[in-house]
């Protein structure tokens, strides 16, 4: 039977507010594995690996499981952010590629270098659609997948509404556009966007249509996803709620809702979507 399983961002455990002391990494994966999460996900540059390979006990300690999303600032960096996604025993391996060919054709022999080192080491390279990367916005990344037909994506939608800034209601064409990403995805993160806000609060009623919207995307890359997979298959959903600057602030600095709360919510709303789906199959 197909699994889901979901994910709490690390770096959504930061508080990034000027009263409030960060936790520590100990504190941060107890909390998730206490709140029930099946994994956890590091952002990892090479520079930063050794802060996340200090994270690896924790890991072992509460029994997660691990996804990485690289950030290699050169193609060079690769081969050593591959190595430590061996090390963590990643689940998923995501790229957010900070090397940015400015053309499709440029990008094309980066992404399939890539790919190729992570298949030589026995590992699937997904590339995540996200503002500032290799995939920075849709129509660029629609020409991406039509180029290379095995790239699979991590699909973070909230990217391509706020680039876009789709109106509401999402007309046919661009919801077939978000359906062709969903068509090609194989891992799915949590974040709800307006057409001027990468992240809004759930619960506040004036951002109740753009919610209503990611449940019916979220949903639909779920179905996708559930329609392309093989029957012992398993998705994973990262909820990935940012810190500031992503979380809104007021002029104190603080942020205007819980993130903790909210990402429990999404994650119950996918656990509800995921069980719908199982009864339509």
């Amino acid at each position: 039977m197909q699994k889901l399983e979901v994910f709490q961002s690390l770096w959504a455990m930061d508080f990034r507010n000027p009263d409030r002391a960060e936790r520590g990494q100990a504190e941060n994966f107890e909390l998730i594995a206490e709140a029930g999460y099946d994994g956890v996900c590091i952002d990892p540059a090479v520079s930063d690996l050794d802060k996340y390979r200090a994270t690896l006990p924790y890991f072992e300690k509460h029994g997660l499981k691990s996804m990485v999303n690289l950030f290699p600032r050169h193609s060079r960096d690769m081969a050593p952010l591959l190595s430590f996604s061996r090390e963590v025993n990643a689940s998923k391996i995501s790229v957010i590629g900070q090397v940015m060919p400015i053309s499709v054709a440029g990008a094309i022999p980066l992404i399939y270098r890539w790919m190729d080192q992570a298949a030589a080491l026995g590992m699937d390279l997904l590339f995540e659609t996200h503002r500032d990367s290799l995939l920075n916005d849709l129509y660029y990344t629609l020409e991406v997948i039509d180029a290379i037909p095995e790239l699979l994506l991590t699909a973070d939608l909230s990217h391509f509404v706020l680039e876009r800034e789709f109106q509401l209601p999402l007309s046919v064409r661009d919801r077939g556009y978000l359906q062709r990403i969903q068509d090609r995805t194989d891992c799915f993160q949590g974040r709800i966007a307006s057409r001027e806000q990468i992240q809004v609060q759930i619960d506040f009623p004036q951002h109740a249509p753009w919610v209503a919207l990611f449940k019916e995307l979220w949903k639909d890359g779920l179905r996708s996803w559930r329609s392309r997979n093989g029957p012992d298959a398993t998705c994973v959903f990262l909820c990935e709620l940012g810190p500031p600057p992503y979380a809104i602030t007021d002029g104190r600095r603080q942020e205007l809702s819980d993130r903790w709360e909210e990402a429990l919510q999404i994650r119950q709303w996918i656990r509800d979507i995921w069980l719908e789906l199982e009864q339509e199959a």
